[in-house]
This record gives structure tokens, sequence and C-alpha cells, in this order.
């Protein structure tokens, strides 16, 4: 039977265990032009969460990508134990491939314990089951697009997403830098909380510099924009389910030099803030020639 894309998935964040601290992940080509972020960004959270004890769970990360990484290899991922404390662990992970680092990453880890206790609440969206999934790109349309980016657009990715304000990639509109989209893993996984912590990394790297580009009227589909992430820092504060709907909702303060800045909040469908990101990006107008 043919793996589905969640199963794909799943064995790119089961890492290979070269030796104590050292670990190595395949990659995969899902249309983008180098290795997916959200990729890389997973399997090094699940290369430092394999050093950390079990009952520390990771509550936030912070990375920086240094390199365009080569989607037919793999990559290494070396782990430094930092520290280990009575509360909190610390761990640092450096991704390589062809002998350069591509990626460096940082993550903490915490025994779970009680404390106060706020949040800012969902916004006022329509839920997942109101919205329309996304209707395929038309065929005269998939055509006039480069072999990779087809694939991006004709394969069945493992996650689902419905927006709540829909914008054509291709035609893009100048909008507010704003965007709520709904998501879930396309089918059930295991009830293991470090699994769930890395789908959810994965699944973070999506639409966040991509909302920089609103109030712009363009997209990373155009020849003349040029889109990469720089960084990517993501805090875990309450249990969750990837398999579930979350909602993804993002904003951007400040675009200038080149760089666009986004934030998000990723919210259960019952209302619980279960994770904050921020990222930066390269937001490059270039001659399409």
């Amino acid at each position: 039977m043919t793996p589905s894309s969640v199963d794909e998935l799943l064995a790119l964040l089961r890492l290979e265990r070269l030796e104590d601290n050292l670990f190595r992940g395949q990659s995969r080509d899902i249309g983008t032009r180098y290795v997916f972020g959200g990729q890389v960004l997973g399997q090094a959270l699940s290369a430092a969460q394999q050093t950390v004890a079990e009952d520390r769970a990771a509550h936030s990360l912070h990375a920086y990508f240094l390199r365009a990484g080569d989607v037919d290899k793999p990559i290494i991922y070396n782990v430094e134990r930092t520290r280990d404390g009575g509360s909190f662990s610390m761990r640092r992970v450096t991704a390589i491939q062809h002998g350069q680092a591509i990626f460096n990453f940082s993550a903490s880890f915490q025994k779970d314990e009680p404390g106060v206790e706020h949040q800012l609440p969902m916004p006022s969206v329509p839920g997942p089951e109101d919205l329309e999934p996304p209707a395929p790109l038309p065929a005269e349309k998939l055509a006039a697009l480069s072999p990779k980016l087809q694939r991006w657009f004709g394969r069945a990715g493992p996650f689902e997403f419905r927006h709540v304000y829909p914008r054509d990639e291709l035609d893009p509109p100048k909008r507010p830098p704003f965007q709520q989209v709904w998501f879930r893993l396309m089918q059930p996984v295991p009830d293991e909380p470090a699994l769930h912590r890395a789908l959810l990394a994965y699944a973070s790297d999506f639409h966040l510099i991509g909302t920089t580009m609103f109030p712009h009227g363009i997209s990373f589909l155009q020849q003349h924009v040029q889109v990469a992430s720089l960084d990517h820092a993501m805090w875990f504060h309450r249990p969750f389910r990837v398999d579930e709907w979350l909602l993804y909702s993002c904003d951007s303060p400040s675009a200038q030099g080149a760089r666009g800045l986004a934030r998000g909040m990723i919210y259960s469908e019952d209302g619980r803030l279960v994770a904050s990101t921020a990222q930066e990006g390269l937001v490059r107008l270039v001659d399409a020639d």
C-alpha cells in the first residue's frame, strides 16, 4: 500500500540515531526549491526531545536558517546537552549538510508545574466546518507553473488548511497584514505529546512570511519575489493535538530592509491558546528576467 503524506511526514520526524547525540534525518521534496524550513524545525526538535528526560516538555525554541537545504540529501543533527537543571533543560542543535551548518536551534524544556495563568481570547471567526476546503487550481493555471510548483499544488499534503479569508496567490490583492487559517493533520496519529509538538513545529512554518506580503499585493509564487525564512521562534503553552482543528492567527507588524516580521497565535477549536510563533523572513523584490 502506498504510504500517505502523513505517514511520510511521520517517517521524516522519526530520526535515525547514529550516536548518543547524533541523528540523521531524510529530506523530502514537497515542491519547494529547497528543503522546507518546517521540516528542519520539526526534525531538530525531534532530535533534541530524544535527549531529554520524558518528564520535561519543550516550552520554547529559537532557530536561525543559515543556508538553503538540499532536498536530495539527508541532514545530520548534532545535539549539545547544554544544561540539565532541577526544573529546566536546554539543548542546542546544529543541522549539517555537505559539511556545513545549515541551521542552528536552541530549545528549552521544563517539568510540568502549576502557576498563574491567563491568555488572549481567540479571534471571533467562522469555525472550520463553516468554511469550504480550498479548490484545486484549474488545469490551465497549474500547467503555467514550474514543475516544482506543480508538485506543490498537485500533491495531497499531510495538513488540511481552510482559510478564513482566502487569497489568490497567483493574482494577490493588497490586504492588511492579517490572516486566520484553520489547519489539522489529515489522519489521526498516536497520543505522544512530543510527536505532536514536532508536527506543530513543522506546520508553524506555513503562512507566517506570507502574511508580510499582504499589504504589497505580492506572493512567493511570483518570479520577481524572493522569499526565505531567516529565523523562527515558538512557544508551547498548553496541551494540544495536531490531528484536531487548530486556528493559526497571524499578523505582520513591520516590513523593511527586504525583511518582513510575522507573528502567530495558535488556538484549539475550544479557544485555548496552545502556542505562539514569530518569524522574520527575507522578502526581496528582484528582476524577473
